[in-house]
């Protein structure tokens, strides 16, 4: 005999098969993770985009420069590298009444704070490296804890949004590190600290607003040699999807790195500014690019979350990186540098709307958040080392070293290998 499901049963089903969405996140937790970020990225951006070129031309001759620049970013670029995913897990794992994101945001951006003061004030390349070194691990330590609470604190139905707001305040730190280092062009050492203050301010703002919960007891293996190795492992066989956002990340940041490492010597060598006029040059265009990428940022976040789709808009951003970069590599005059900014801003801001949430959505085991986005940041963080190494060789093509056509083109086709790779990614639309 039939069974029938009595009124109360039938009403209830509707509920368990579609559970209530859990509510957004509140304002004042989005303005502290933009806030955030904005801070910890001005403090590491305004160096690598003006002032550690500036500091460096202060202390080696002309000949030296780009050497001296590329082996101070590449150090920097590598203990970023190490450090992200290595401070997320350790802050995945920390136990402590202030919560398991707390004490690396705020200890990790005054380490980098410290390391900022020691690149102000050092005299050699052998000190700058030093400072760097820390103010790297130290900032980085503090990113891989706001990046972490994207998808610890904001739903899913909301991070599209809060993805383009976050990740577009790296492009807005890098205009403000620019009209910082305008400001203070007379006392560089200024550039340095006043970048550093914000980033603290930045931090222990979040800190103050955000809900955060030390890791459960039992929930990890005791942190040894073999779990610290095995933190820069997550294997591509059973996780194919992140390792795909992994490759097409690392091969868009490559393309973005060409620019951000690279256009104070292209100013300076191919359009012939010195140096007295190229800080003042740096912040027309990151202005101009900055408007583009918020245009882009905005549009793609809140279309991403209206389609819940990822993948269309990482191909489109990607392939607006390519044509930026390549208009870039033709561009003889500093109208047409802007005009290409503007192309390679827009696809910058639209690659920021989703890469958050993208990355989100492919973690292999939301309990360990702040790790596994530390092995994706490697995808950020590795192209700032490589791109100084490489871009020699491709400067020097033809002879002379000012072959910048050939590194912006490499940098275009890096783009669009990034947006096919990301194409491969299944369990994400």
């Amino acid at each position: 005999m039939a069974v029938v499901p009595d009124a109360a049963q039938s009403a209830e089903s509707p509920a368990q098969a579609s559970p209530t969405p859990p509510p957004p996140a509140p304002g004042t937790l989005v303005f502290g993770l933009a806030f955030a970020q904005f801070g910890v990225m001005v403090s590491l951006l305004t160096p690598v985009m003006v002032t550690l070129a500036l500091r460096v031309a202060q202390i080696v001759p002309e000949a030296d420069r780009g050497t001296a620049l590329g082996q101070v970013l590449s150090l920097g670029a590598i203990l970023a590298m190490i450090g992200n995913p290595v401070f997320g897990s350790l802050s995945d794992r920390t136990r402590g009444r202030f919560g398991r994101r707390r004490p690396w945001l705020v200890g990790g951006m005054a380490a980098g704070f410290l390391g900022l003061l020691v690149v102000a004030l050092g005299g050699s390349v052998p000190v700058l490296m030093l400072g760097w070194a820390l103010a790297q691990l130290g900032g980085n330590a503090a990113l891989s804890a706001v990046v972490a609470c994207v998808p610890d604190l904001v739903p899913e139905q909301q991070r599209g949004k809060v993805s383009g707001i976050v990740g577009m305040m790296t492009s807005v730190a890098m205009v403000a590190g620019t009209v910082l280092a305008n400001v203070f062009s007379d006392s560089l050492a200024l550039a340095f600290v006043v970048p550093a203050v914000i980033g603290l301010a930045g931090v222990v703002y979040l800190a103050v607003v955000m809900k955060d919960r030390p890791a459960a007891a039992g929930a990890f293996a005791p942190y040894g040699v073999r779990e610290f190795l095995r933190s820069f492992w997550v294997d591509p066989r059973r996780h194919p999807d992140f390792a795909w956002n992994f490759a097409g990340r690392f091969l868009v940041f490559v393309g973005i790195s060409c620019v951000t490492s690279y256009q104070v010597y292209f100013l300076m060598d191919r359009l012939g500014y010195g140096a007295s006029e190229v800080s003042g040059k740096i912040l027309v265009s990151t202005v101009v690019m900055v408007a583009a990428v918020v245009a882009g940022s905005l549009l793609g976040g809140v279309l991403s979350d209206r389609s819940g789709r990822r993948k269309p808009y990482v191909l489109g951003s990607s392939l607006l990186l390519a044509v930026g970069l390549l208009l870039i590599a033709t561009a003889y005059s500093f109208p047409l540098f802007l005009a290409a900014m503007v192309v390679f801003g827009f696809g910058e801001g639209l690659y920021l709307s989703v890469d958050v949430a993208l990355a989100a959505a492919v973690l292999p085991n939301p309990e360990e958040s702040a790790k596994d986005m530390g092995v994706l940041n490697i995808g950020n963080a590795l192209p700032q080392s490589l791109v100084p190494i490489v871009a020699p060789a491709f400067l020097a093509l033809g002879g002379g070293g000012q072959n910048y056509g050939a590194l912006f083109l490499f940098g275009g086709i890096a783009s669009v290998l990034g947006a096919l790779a990301v194409q491969f990614i299944r369990s994400v639309k």
